[in-house]
Order: structure tokens, then sequence, then C-alpha cells
């Protein structure tokens, strides 16, 4: 019996406990839903508000600066350091990493790494290479200030944000799609951002537009501050050769040549244009040459390309990042005050653990000028144990701890027991008092930043307008477009005929006028 009972309750205990622990399908589904969507929102679709990044864009450039010797990597193996930060594969990894790269900001590329104008995608991992730039060296890293966390599996310490001194999100954009929420943010010029910064500081309200890498034109007037329910046109720009050619220079933002001519292709069979052929002549430069029917005009044309094809489209951005993990729809501008507020808390961290680093270093170089200088050193020699020995320079430093400016500790005492003879030997008091002066002039500077922090901070930015400004400039005109009735462009493809006599008019009455 005890035998047959045990296969009935089986091990987890009676039936009654096992009926009592169930619950239904809908309230499990109901629990994980929730666990899938925000974890989706949190940390893969959605960028965080303090480094402006996607946590798989954080642990590439984490894994590269720990790889960071200053040479080239392989993609391949950049890649293959990241997984051990991402839970995910390494195509989600190889494929967020070219994204970096094209956007020639964070990242130096080395061999073919696609082009976003014509859809060209980039070669193997194994194929090309990637390190970091020297502007990301400057702005992104600081270990010093940087809150950690367990990775995925625990085995390293990843950053929980890194401590970007820079508006990165605005000037890279982003998009991301997660589960019933979405965001899309435009990218911004650099030279703006930073004078925009340097507003904020000033206690101006800039107003940020858009800047595409594919250059063209740009309709801003319902921009909105690239909120929710905003909208932007864009237009390739198009010039006349002549009568009969018409050259596309430029495509607009997440718009690719061949895309482009399939629409004009499109809208010249449906007989809304009218063109004898399409050239795609795209190499360094965007170059695609239209070649119109003869009698078409060029301006009516060109209306037309913008009215029927993707020469022009229209963007809704959405700006929503991640704030305090909670996903928050906020405008560019609002964006921008944050980042700028935030860069200078960084600032002011970074100041304050300079400041101690030369307290320190003050205090021990001024500790050595004693123990060498009144040779207390001496008093070691007849000292039988370790406890006489840090006892005994304690003493000998007594009369001088008033000169310092904190206590004497056991590991300053320790410290001193290290130094060298040949350096004891070599001591030129001189030189000291020389080191002493100086840390004292670079600590004075140090506090009269802190206590200038915003003049501090305006002067950050400029240092890196002056350095890495350069073949940064606004390549989107910002223009005002005029609407294009698509009914007067439409190439006229229909005959119409008429019988006057009869009072008939109709497309088949081909006998008649």
């Amino acid at each position: 019996m005890p035998e047959n009972k045990s296969k009935e309750t089986g091990l987890n205990g009676s039936p009654d406990e096992q009926l009592h622990e169930a619950r239904p399908v809908s309230r499990l589904y109901e629990n994980w839903f929730l666990d899938y969507a925000s974890y989706v929102i949190l940390e893969r679709a959605v960028p965080k508000y303090e480094d402006g990044l996607k946590p798989v864009q954080r642990r590439i450039l984490h894994a590269m600066k720990e790889m960071d010797d200053g040479r080239f990597h392989k993609v391949a193996n950049i890649i293959g350091q990241t997984m051990q930060f991402h839970p995910h594969g390494d195509a989600a990894i190889g494929d967020a990493l070219v994204n970096i790269g094209q956007k020639d900001l964070l990242i130096n590329t080395q061999g073919n790494w696609g082009d976003t104008r014509t859809g060209d995608s980039a070669a193997a991992s194994r194929y090309i290479e990637a390190r970091l730039s020297k502007f990301a060296l400057d702005v992104v890293f600081n270990k010093d200030v940087t809150d950690w966390q367990a990775s995925y599996d625990g085995r390293k310490q990843e950053p929980v944000a890194l401590p970007v001194k820079f508006p990165l999100l605005l000037i890279q954009g982003v998009e991301g799609i997660a589960v019933g929420l979405s965001t899309k943010i435009m990218p911004h010029n650099f030279c703006e951002l930073i004078k925009s910064s340097i507003d904020v500081l000033n206690g101006k309200n800039p107003k940020l537009l858009p800047d595409f890498p594919s250059g063209g034109m740009g309709d801003f007037t319902q921009y909105n501050g690239g909120q929710r329910g905003g909208k932007i046109r864009l237009r390739a720009e198009i010039e006349v050769v002549d009568k009969s050619t018409l050259a596309i220079s430029s495509v607009p933002y997440n718009t690719t040549t061949g895309s482009l001519i399939d629409t004009i292709l499109k809208a010249n069979d449906s007989g809304k244009i009218k063109i004898r052929k399409v050239e795609d002549n795209t190499a360094q430069d965007v170059e695609i040459l239209v070649h119109l029917k003869q009698g078409v005009s060029p301006d009516v044309a060109i209306d037309a390309l913008y009215a029927f094809t993707n020469c022009e489209v229209s963007v809704s951005p959405n700006c929503c990042v991640i704030i305090n993990k909670t996903p928050r729809f906020l405008s560019v501008d609002e964006f921008l005050k944050m980042s700028t507020e935030k860069t200078v808390e960084l600032l002011r961290k970074e100041l304050k653990i300079q400041q101690k680093s030369l307290e320190e270093k003050w205090h021990f170089v001024s500790l050595e000028r004693i123990f060498i200088a009144k040779r207390i050193y001496r008093n070691i020699e007849e000292c039988e144990t370790w406890e006489a020995v840090l006892s005994t320079i304690d003493k000998g430093l007594e009369p001088f701890k008033a000169q310092l400016k904190r206590e004497v500790t056991e590991d300053d005492l320790i410290r001193l027991t290290e130094i060298k003879i040949k350096r004891i030997s070599k001591y030129d008091s001189l030189k000291a008092n020389e080191v002493i002066t100086k840390i004292e002039a670079n600590l004075e500077e140090v506090k009269n930043n802190l206590n200038h922090l915003t003049e501090y901070a305006i002067r950050y930015f400029e240092q890196i307008l002056k350095n890495h400004a350069e073949g940064r400039e606004r390549k989107t005109e910002i223009a005002q477009f005029d609407t294009i009735r698509a009914r007067r462009v439409a190439a006229a493809n229909v005959k119409l005929f008429m019988n006057r006599k009869d009072g008939f008019v109709g497309t088949s009455l081909r006998k008649d006028e």
C-alpha cells in the first residue's frame, strides 16, 4: 500500500497539494509577457538617457575599450570579445557594430563597411577592422566615474552606463521597435549640438533641427521638437543638366539609390512621369541621371519626381528614451538640456577625483620630504620588530604633522619604509620643493574650476569643437517646400476623343477629334 500511495501522489506531495499549486495558463502568460515586454523595452530597443546607447552598443564600446591598444582589430575578434557581455548571438553584435561604424563618429574603420546610400552591405567580419576613434576616447570613457554591474552570466563586470560627456544620442540618431513602443530620434549636426549645449549653459533656449549624413533638403516646419505627431519632409537634390536630362545628387534619409530608382521606374510604368532611361553612376558621390522623353519639361519632371517617387519622403520622429528604468517621451531640446546638465555633473565628479588625487600626491611628497630631509629613516636602524619600525617613524614625524593637511595613517608609514636607499641617497630637496609647488598650482586650478563649473564646462565644449569639428559641417539644407499638386504634374498619358456633332466624349472614339 505505501508503494502504491507513493505512485499516486508523486514526488511533489499529495494530489491535493499539486492541485493547489497549479495556476491557469492565462496567468502564466500574463506574467511572462510583461517580463518579456519590459526586457525588450529596457534591454534591447530603446536607448538610455545617461549615455544615449542601447545595451548592445554599450557592450561593444566597452569591449573595444578593453581591447584598445591604438591599433585596428578584426571585427570578428571584437564580436567575440563582446559576446562575453552580450547574451545574444554574433549576428546581432555584428550588425550593431557595422551600424556604429557607418556613422563615422565613435569608430575608425578599415575595409569595406558598406554604403548606407546604396544599401550595399559590409564585408564579412573577418575581412574588416575597427578601433575606437580619438573622439570616443576623449568623451565616452572614464572608469573612475562609471557604475558597474555583473554581466549576464556573472563572470564579468560591465558598465551600467558609460560616462558620455556629449549629447551622443542626438548626433547618431536611433531607431528601435519594442513591444507596444517605438523610438525614432533623428541625427543632428555635431557643431550645432555643441554650440547649443554652450547656449544652454549660458541660459538660452536652443532650437535643434536634424541634419542627415545623406545630405539633401529638409522642410522642418512641422518637426515639433522631434516629439510624437511631428513630421519632416525630405527631398533629394535634383539639378537640370540639359533640357532632356536631370541629375539626382543625393538621396533622402533611410532611402537607397536602388529603392529610389525602383520608384522612378514604377512611376514611369504607371504613366505618371515620362522618361527614356535611368542611369546610376553613384561612386564616391551619388549621381543618378534621369533621361526624359522628348517634349517633357524638366521643371515639370522635377515636380513629378517629388510627387510620385522617393525623391521626397516624409519621416515621423518619436523621441523616446529610458530614464530611471522608465520610457519617457520628450523633445530633443529637453533632452539636450538634460544631457548638458549630466555632462556638467560628470565634469564635477572628474574634478573631484582629480582634486583628491592631487591632495594625496601632495601629502605623500611632503611626507617623503620630511622623512628624508629630517633623516628620520636613521632612527629605524636599531629597531628589531616591524611594529617598532612603524612606531619609530610615527614618533619622528610627530613634530612636523602640523604641516600636513591630513593625519598620517599606517599605510603612509608603510609606504615610507618602501622608499629605496638609492632614492634617499640621491634626494634633492630643491626638486622636491618644485614638485610640491607644481602640485599646489594644479590643485588651485582644479579648485578654481570647481568654483566656476559652468565656465569650465563651456571651455570643455569649445575644446571638443576645436579638436573634432573638422569635416562635420551641416549637410542637409534647411528649406520650405511648396505643396505639389499631383494632378497638375502627372504626365498626360491618356488621349481623349470628342464627337462634336453627337456630343460624345471618351477614350475609345478613335475616329473622332
